[in-house]
């Protein structure tokens, strides 16, 4: 379905795109993004961010940051994430972003086909990553910051490889939490990781 059809009965400055990243990954936090852009500043090449080269969504972060309305950016923690689960996690990290934004928007369209609790209208758009451009730079915000967030995890834990992996089970990845341990931003309850801890046959690593 044509994007203007969810934006028909809403001016386009008062509707908010929303979408997260990193709900699969066994390391970090889940990060979302709110995005009201202005329709005035046209953005060219928003897309789905899974689609863009790095180099593109790094451009389009900053365009997107400079150029829109209002945008926002949140997260829910390891803890979160281990104690209420990754789905309702990443409806909190939506909802901080929503509630992030400096305009308070008629209508939030979401990507996916579940909802944040808000307190306006809102609609889930399933990939509406691809068929909204606020959503789409929403999607950009997000996938860039979690990305930035891992590389400075790398800093931190060199021996792990967050910058190639970025936090995702990759053979690399497992070997590395077989042999050096599990980090205080890895998710506990998540698979290898969960059955390991509940056999006792991972213990934390010792880090600085």
């Amino acid at each position: 379905m044509d994007a203007d059809y969810y934006l028909k009965d809403v001016p386009q400055h008062w509707v908010a795109g929303v979408d997260e990243a990193g709900r699969g990954p066994l390391a970090g936090p889940v990060v979302a993004a709110a995005v009201i852009l202005d329709p005035l500043k046209p953005i060219e090449g928003l897309a789905d961010s899974k689609v863009l080269s790095e180099r593109k969504r790094e451009r389009l972060y900053e365009e997107i940051k400079e150029r829109a309305l209002s945008w926002s950016i949140a997260l829910a923690t390891v803890e979160e994430i281990d104690n209420i689960n990754i789905l309702q996690a990443s409806l909190l990290a939506m909802s901080r972003a929503v509630e992030g934004l400096t305009i308070q928007p008629e209508q939030v369209l979401v990507d996916g086909n579940k909802l944040p609790k808000l307190s306006m209208p809102a609609l889930a758009i399933v990939k509406g990553d691809s068929k909204v451009q606020a959503i789409s730079a929403a999607s950009i915000l997000a996938k860039v910051e979690r990305d930035r967030l891992l590389l400075a995890y790398h800093d931190q834990y060199p021996s792990y490889a967050f910058n190639l992996h970025k936090g995702y089970g990759t053979p690399q990845h497992l070997e590395a939490l077989a042999r050096l341990g599990y980090l205080p931003i890895h998710r506990k309850t998540f698979n290898p990781l969960k059955t390991l801890l509940l056999q006792n046959n991972i213990k934390p690593a010792i880090v600085d």
